[in-house]
């Protein structure tokens, strides 16, 4: 904990305690990350930092890595929050699940320096999207993972997704609405493949735009039900045109499954889920 002086009136403050959080979350049945302004609306963010105002006695305010849209699943959303007093880790960890719903759980907490950001200080960011190619819709997961009914060639959408890594304008991958000042990401590595009877698209970026996942989705099962060619993928990202971008895959299949931080933080690793998918790294 350090003391700051205040410059302005001469006075001696204590400066909070800066905790970092993994947050695990199944988004079926919130509308999102973000806090809302409509109060009737559940929120992520809005248990969260509720079940952290119980243990820390004050109100909290917390900060993500990345926020996912309605549906979207996470197994390692890194957060951040100052706290008044300082807290055992993992009383820290257990007290908050205690009033948190179930679909909602705090994996681990870190005490770390007040100059980290769960934003800003992060390198990297990944998500995987998973989806059930089967002729009948699976019940089991039927909120946790994407299923279509067309038989998908797993190399072709392989093959497409290359044409996406590197430092691109993704402007016909992000959606209209999207914020971004930037429509330019560097996508590190994008990889498609099978664990089990799934299919996995598994994509590393210094950061993504609004729906640009669910958007690569979309083009990746197109081309891998045969209805374009493996080049359209390139195609539709030179063209810089939403309106050329095909559909935008559902929620259900996404998770965030990992930030990566500088090593000074010495933040736990991610264990790279969702846990279903079996012997992935």
């Amino acid at each position: 904990m350090a003391v700051q002086q205040d410059s302005n009136q001469g006075a001696i403050s204590i400066a909070p305690y800066r905790y970092a959080l993994c947050v695990e979350y199944a988004g079926a049945s919130y509308n999102g990350w973000q806090t809302q302004k409509t109060g009737d609306v559940r929120c992520i963010q809005t248990e969260v930092e509720r079940a952290l105002a119980r243990i820390a006695n004050h109100p909290v305010a917390v900060v993500c890595a990345g926020r996912t849209d309605t549906g979207v699943n996470g197994t390692y959303q890194v957060i951040h929050f100052d706290c008044q007093f300082e807290r055992p880790e993992r009383a820290l960890v257990l007290g908050t699940n205690t009033h948190l719903p179930d679909d909602i759980a705090i994996k681990w907490a870190v005490r770390v320096p007040n100059d980290f950001h769960a934003r800003f200080s992060a390198l990297e960011r990944r998500y995987r999207y998973v989806i059930c190619s089967a002729p009948v819709k699976p019940a089991v997961l039927a909120r946790g993972v994407t299923w279509t009914h067309k038989k998908l060639n797993v190399e072709w959408m392989h093959q497409a997704g290359q044409q996406l890594v590197g430092e691109h304008d993704f402007s016909s991958y992000r959606a209209v609405a999207c914020q971004a000042k930037s429509p330019v990401r560097d996508v590190r590595e994008l990889s498609v493949y099978r664990s089990g009877q799934l299919i996995v698209i598994d994509v590393r970026a210094n950061a993504f735009l609004h729906h640009m996942i669910r958007n690569i989705a979309g083009v990746l099962m197109k081309i891998g039900a045969g209805e374009a060619p493996i080049d359209w993928s390139k195609e539709v990202l030179e063209a810089r045109d939403r309106r050329d971008g095909g559909v935008t895959a559902p929620p259900w299949g996404l998770y965030f499954v990992d930030v990566r931080y500088p090593d000074q933080y010495a933040l736990p690793k991610s264990e790279l889920g969702p846990y279903f998918l079996t012997g992935l790294d």
